[in-house]
Order: structure tokens, then C-alpha cells, then sequence
């Protein structure tokens, strides 16, 4: 089944720098409730990159045969958060339907695992609708509004 790309492009134009109607709608509550935040604007290094140095030898899309990767540089593994407060310490990432085949699962596993082990003591939620979004918001506002829950972030 063909997309309508007409379609496609007038709802992107209307999303403006947002990949997806709930970022727009998270973006409006946060901003109607006076929260100031950032938008995919700061990215974790969850595992830096690295030379592996044994035989490695990788299946490859157009060939019948692997290819000699040993010695090759891998990639580092980073997270971009959608949502990140600018003033207090939380965390709002708005996840629609995910493909059984997507790695966001695993990747997030990890973004959990980096900000505990690091101490970084941000609040995190993780949305996946309207109701949530207003959930998350909710919690925001009564964590900014009890002080003392809230590590007030360094000016830099």
C-alpha cells in the first residue's frame, strides 16, 4: 500500500521541527504549564566508541560472502532525549507505536542504566500518549512546586 506523500509532507509542515503529533502536544503542555525545557537538544554518550581488535568478520546486505572488519572502529551507542528541563532535573521521552524489530527497548534500558550509575538524578517518563503526557506534566508540577524533591541544576 502507497503512502499518500502529499499527505505525508503537509502533516510534517504542520508538526514543525517535531517528529510526531504527540511531540508537538508535549511541547504545548510544557509550555502552557510555564515549564521551560529543551527539545532533543542533549545527547547522552551511553558507551563511548572502540577499536575491536579480534577477527571480525561481518555478513554484508550485497554479497554472498562476509567482509574482514577486524581491527575496525565501533560506533559509539548515544541517546537523545526528547524532552530535558532546563531549570529542574526530569526527563519526558514520547514514544508512539514501536516495530517488534526496533532497538529503542535496549537503548533505553541503557539510558536508565547510565543515569543511575552516573548519579545524574534526573525524574524520567516515559509517554506514550495524550493522558500520559498530561501525567508526566502533573508530576512535573507538583515535584517543581515541593522544592526539596528537586536538585536545582547548576547555572553554567
Amino acid at each position: 500500500m502507497k503512502k499518500n506523500k502529499r499527505k505525508s509532507s503537509l502533516k510534517k509542515k504542520s508538526l514543525g521541527k517535531f517528529a510526531s503529533a504527540i511531540e508537538l502536544y508535549c511541547s504545548d503542555k510544557l509550555r502552557e504549564a510555564g515549564i521551560n525545557f529543551s527539545y532533543e537538544e542533549k545527547q547522552f554518550t551511553l558507551m563511548d566508541s572502540f577499536r575491536f581488535k579480534h577477527k571480525y568478520f561481518k555478513m554484508t546486505s550485497k554479497k554472498k560472502l562476509m567482509s574482514d572488519r577486524t581491527n575496525s572502529v565501533q560506533q559509539p551507542i548515544r541517546y537523545t532525549p526528547d524532552f530535558v528541563g532546563t531549570d529542574y532535573k526530569w526527563i519526558i521521552e514520547t514514544k508512539g507505536y514501536l516495530p517488534s524489530h526496533h532497538d529503542f527497548p535496549m537503548r533505553w534500558k541503557l539510558f536508565l542504566n547510565y543515569i543511575m550509575k552516573n548519579n545524574l538524578g534526573y525524574d524520567v517518563y516515559l509517554a506514550k500518549n495524550k493522558q500520559q503526557v498530561d501525567q508526566a506534566v502533573t508530576e512535573i508540577l507538583k515535584s517543581i512546586n515541593d522544592e526539596a524533591e528537586w536538585t536545582k541544576r547548576d547555572v553554567l
